[in-house]
């Protein structure tokens, strides 16, 4: 029979947007495994076959599982470790959508899919307790989905290694396979099923434990493929064995791999240097051979900056690689200077980023794998400028829903969430079996306020989001209360943290996050149709405006009549940063931070942006430098939890940790002044504060395109070289220093000279000026500004 195929590929993206867009089809393949309890990490292989005449001109299919799944079409890998940690809300779980269509062949296709059922909680993933697959394609006009004609077995070859096991917070398990009970390649066609058991239906979607199905908001991983290590090397061990060290070229996602020739019964022990990040083991894996010749991949990513595989001396290695996949966005976004220290910082700070998405954002993607929300306000703000402006807001997008629909009855919200929850049969669970449910008041004020979900809005323009989420918003901010003083009743929540370190000034931190996130509130109730809302807000504000000052203000700093400790860089610094600070009280603040250094990375973020938006970016670069002076100076490609590593660090001191990316953003909204002033890039500003820095180069990306910049700055002159994306236009600022500027021209033409505009003919147009720059209008194209701070030219 000839087999036929399709010219569209284009044509199943339509059809698979159509469908997500509202006309989903009910379900029809049912939710299949072990008609017996399946232990935690437990490995599943499935298999089934389906026969065409022609290839059809669409094949998508709807996957789901608890926990992960890889799937082989005619032994073909199509999807490497698919399926999102489970948690859209507290009931449900993902499912992915794949096109099947290029795998497939006339004939008889096979269909394999390996699943790995974790069982346990975690601080990422919330258990249905039931290992299960469904699967539901839709080939041309006909179905297929799983059901009791599927074969299923439990691969023997899997189990669980001895202790120490990955601490209470994650959910994964060490991996252990034994190569001496494998069953070959059983994902390819042809392979002998005969003796497997026949799937058990559970029964079609929703049903519980697994519920509504949400549909994969993130795309599938980026695959980078089986690559060599940098570099290989062996160190004798005084037992015995010989550890094997394959150095990675940067802070990555791996999965580790192996070529080996030697005896059956040989352990080798598979970890990266990172294996106790955090001083809590991570995940870790052990392979035991077979007589011969072997190749294994081990299918648990675990992250560092080198692997290590330790084995008896007697075997012989003939190849050691690795498999590098992470969060698919592309890295579009750039940014360097004339100082190698911030270039360094920049670079470190992208990478830190990427290796701390994933499922979700995360803390740290060794100790926790969680999505604490006061890291992912860090990371938002950072991706966009770093990752294309379609895939890279989508996992911030995740994460505000996640959020939001996991809000407890009592209003409050809490991360990190998807967490383990109590259930059926497990009420008395701790948080050391890996459940949460605890909320931190600050990081929740951060992540629903200004800073996390309209910081959203605004670099994307998603107004779809904010309108479906703001209710949550609302209810949040009711539970919060002013006292009989004007300003915040102090809310402890379940755990009253505000940063790590000490002397933490909590009323002014309080104050300042409340006001922080009703601005954002104001902003989104307005946006949404809310506007009734609105007065309530600007009550409150004006409550805490009217008796910030008066009640903190010491004349020469905020301290608060309750606090007795040092006096606190945060709480200064977020004063000024939630409009709070009168620019008379600058002076004095810039004082207090040239003096005290109490945030961990995490606020210092908040203390670079209140020392540009004082207008002081030199003191913004010399602080940023000081504190992150020897992460910049290390080997590692990532940046720390705390100041120190270890003991020296904060809360076991990872070394990738998401929250230290805070330069990131400082250079590129402040130094390079590159920021939207209508959503989603509709309209951007590039206001510059290069202080010390006489070159910036920069690359942002936006829904319009890129905004390509390049900044030069001498005693005498300045330049702005920027193309403006088209749909976008820019308001353009040109520094008002070292002084006033004698002449502006644009595109070789004097706009302005002496203090007054001189030609109106140009597409720029003056817009005014202000304290610190001279701002010009700019529509699409490219656009030159030449600025002389000298003689007026003839």
């Amino acid at each position: 029979m000839k087999c036929l195929t399709s010219m569209s590929v284009g044509l199943i993206l339509i059809v698979s947007s159509l469908v997500s867009a509202g006309t989903e089809e009910p379900w029809r393949g049912q939710w299949i495994g072990l008609d017996e309890p399946c232990p935690a990490n437990t490995w599943l292989c499935f298999r089934e076959q389906i026969e065409l005449g022609r290839v059809p001109e669409t094949a998508m299919a709807r996957i789901a599982c608890d926990s992960k799944y890889w799937l082989w079409i005619n032994g073909e890998l199509v999807v490497f470790e698919g399926q999102l940690k489970r948690g859209p809300t507290p009931k449900d779980t993902y499912f992915d959508r794949v096109d099947l269509r290029p795998h497939l062949k006339c004939g008889v296709n096979t269909v394999a899919v390996l699943l790995w059922y974790w069982g346990k909680q975690g601080f990422s993933h919330n258990s249905s307790g039931k290992a299960g697959l469904v699967f539901d394609a839709r080939i041309g006009r006909r179905r297929l989905g799983s059901d009791g004609t599927w074969k299923v077995m439990r691969h023997p070859a899997y189990g669980s290694t001895k202790p120490p096991h990955p601490n209470f917070r994650l959910p994964e398990s060490n991996i252990h396979f034994d190569a001496r009970r494998d069953v070959g390649p059983w994902m390819n066609p042809g392979f002998d099923d005969t003796n497997w058991a026949k799937a058990t239906p559970f029964g079609t979607p929703p049903v519980a434990p697994w519920n509504t199905l949400y549909e994969r908001p993130i795309p599938q991983w980026k695959d980078y493929g089986l690559t060599n290590y940098v570099s290989v090397q062996d160190k004798q061990n005084d037992d015995g064995t010989v550890t094997w060290i394959g150095k990675l070229p940067y802070n990555c996602h791996v999965t580790p791999y192996l070529e080996v020739e030697t005896k059956a019964g040989q352990r080798i022990g598979i970890q990266t240097d990172n294996y106790l990040g955090g001083s809590a083991p991570s995940v870790r894996a052990v392979y035991v051979t077979r007589g011969g010749f072997q190749r294994h991949e081990s299918l648990g990513w675990m992250n560092g900056h080198d692997v290590r595989y330790t084995m008896p001396r007697d075997v012989k290695v003939l190849s050691l690689r690795y498999r590098e996949t992470g969060y698919n966005a592309a890295f579009e976004g750039r940014f360097t200077c004339d100082d190698a220290a911030l270039n360094t910082l920049w670079t470190k700070a992208e990478r830190t980023l990427h290796v701390t998405m994933r499922d979700t954002y995360m803390d740290c993607p060794d100790r926790e794998r969680a999505q604490w929300w006061g890291d992912a306000v860090n990371e938002l703000g950072e991706a966009f400028y770093v990752f294309d402006a379609q895939r890279g807001p989508l996992l911030a997008k995740k994460g505000i829903y996640e959020l939001a629909r996991w809000q407890r009855a009592d209003k409050t919200l809490y991360s990190p969430v998807p967490a383990g929850v109590p259930g059926p049969g497990n009420l008395d669970m701790k948080v050391s079996d890996g459940t949460w449910n605890k909320e931190l008041p600050r990081q929740m004020l951060a992540s629903v306020g200004w800073y996390g979900f309209w910081t959203y809005y605004w670099y994307t323009g998603d107004r779809q989001t904010i309108g479906d989420v703001y209710p949550a918003v609302r209810d949040y901010l009711s539970v919060w209360r002013l006292g009989d003083d004007g300003l915040v009743v102090h809310r402890p929540g379940d755990w009253d943290w505000t940063d790590w370190g000490t002397n933490k000034d909590v009323p002014v931190l309080e104050n300042a996050w409340l006001y922080l996130t009703l601005k954002g509130a104001v902003e989104m109730a307005r946006l949404t149709g809310h506007e009734s809302d609105v007065p309530g807000y600007r009550v409150m504000m004006q409550s805490i405006e009217s008796h910030f000052n008066k009640t903190f203000w010491r004349g020469d700093k905020y301290h608060s009549p309750s606090y007795q400790g040092e006096t606190d860089d945060r709480a200064n610094a977020l004063a000024v940063v939630a409009g709070l600070a009168k620019p008379a009280n600058y002076p004095a603040i810039r004082k207090v931070l040239r003096t005290q250094y109490w945030a961990s990375p995490y606020m210092e973020k908040y203390v670079l942006e209140s020392l540009y938006l004082m207008g002081a970016p030199d003191e913004a670069v010399a602080r940023m430098k000081k504190r992150w002076a020897a992460q910049i100076e290390s080997p590692l490609t990532t940046l720390w939890e705390g100041w120190g590593l270890g003991k020296e660090g904060y809360g076991g001191g990872t070394y990738n940790h998401a929250w230290s990316g805070g330069p990131l953003t400082a250079l590129c909204q402040y130094a390079a002044g590159v920021a939207p002033t209508r959503a989603g890039f509709e309209q951007f500003a590039v206001l510059p504060q290069m202080g010390p820095l006489q070159r910036i180069d920069m690359t942002t990306p936006t829904p319009h395109g890129a905004i390509d910049l390049k900044l030069r700055r001498t005693r005498e002159h300045f330049t702005i070289d920027v193309m403006v994306p088209t749909g976008t236009d820019a308001v353009l600022g040109v520094p008002k220093t070292p002084s006033a500027p004698r002449t502006i021209a644009v595109d070789g033409r004097v706009l302005w000279r002496a203090g007054k505009p001189t030609d109106c003919s140009t597409p720029i147009r003056w817009l005014g000026e202000d304290e610190r720059w001279i701002k010009l209008a700019a529509p699409a194209g490219r656009i030159l500004i030449e600025v002389s701070y000298g003689k007026p030219a003839s």
